[in-house]
């Protein structure tokens, strides 16, 4: 029988990195004895009351929890503790000490990737256009076949930065994209929402229009697609 959800103490957080600490806070309570295997945690919205945060840091602390074997989640009834002790380490979870943590990949893209895109819808040469209608097309082909390739997208990225024909911003996009991949709770959320079919479909309906603005060479309709994509990624990652 699942006890009571027990009321825990915690304490505000600030600086970079929330989720971290969040992560932290929640672990120290489950190793404590505070919280019990079988226990229900609070709901988000009470986590993120209690920290004083908004709930993208809070879900990113859940998501990590379960990545590392220590809470489950119930569709619609919330996150039960699972374990107390982090799965197959006996030391800090890999996610903890990757410099690049995933608010600050989606912050890096958001910023940037419509900059790039910008200069790719005004330089793009007609072998650049050819190149991303190729991986668009396999993308396409994908989709149809009910499947998410992440090199593809990460493919296709690459593509529009190469078209922008600025060294920089080939790098910057090149460093996005290593970072995406070493990331393991980038991976983890992922594959638990881009690869859904109603994500997957809308997915490359969104890379689609970014292609064919790049083609029109329509700078301001491939920011606007851009900025459209980078806020559905966000939404599709922290907040669904």
């Amino acid at each position: 029988m699942l006890r009571e959800v027990i009321l825990i103490n915690f304490n505000p957080v600030s600086n970079k990195k929330l989720y971290i600490q969040i992560y932290n806070q929640i672990l120290a309570e489950i190793q404590s004895g505070s919280l019990k295997v079988g226990d229900k945690l609070p709901s988000e919205r009470e986590l993120c009351s209690h920290f004083g945060v908004s709930r993208a840091p809070v879900r990113q602390a859940l998501s990590a929890l379960e990545m590392n074997g220590i809470i489950y989640s119930r569709q619609g009834e919330g996150a039960f503790i699972k374990s107390t002790q982090v799965m197959g380490s006996e030391s800090k979870p890999s996610f903890l000490l990757d410099s690049v943590s995933p608010e600050d990949i989606v912050e890096a893209r958001m910023n940037i990737e419509p900059l790039i895109v910008k200069f790719a819808a005004l330089r793009a040469t007609d072998e650049d256009i050819q190149e991303l209608k190729k991986t668009i097309n396999q993308m396409e082909e994908e989709t149809a076949n009910g499947i998410y390739v992440p090199e593809t997208d990460e493919q296709l990225h690459r593509s529009i930065a190469r078209a922008s024909h600025n060294e920089l911003y080939i790098t910057f996009m090149s460093a996005i994209a290593d970072a995406m991949k070493q990331q393991e709770m980038w991976k983890f959320i992922r594959d638990r929402t881009v690869t859904r079919p109603d994500y997957r479909d809308v997915n490359f309906q969104e890379h689609k229009a970014l292609i064919e603005a790049i083609e029109n060479h329509d700078e301001k309709e491939a920011v606007k697609r851009m900025k459209y994509h980078m806020k559905n990624l966000f939404n599709r990652y922290w907040k669904v």
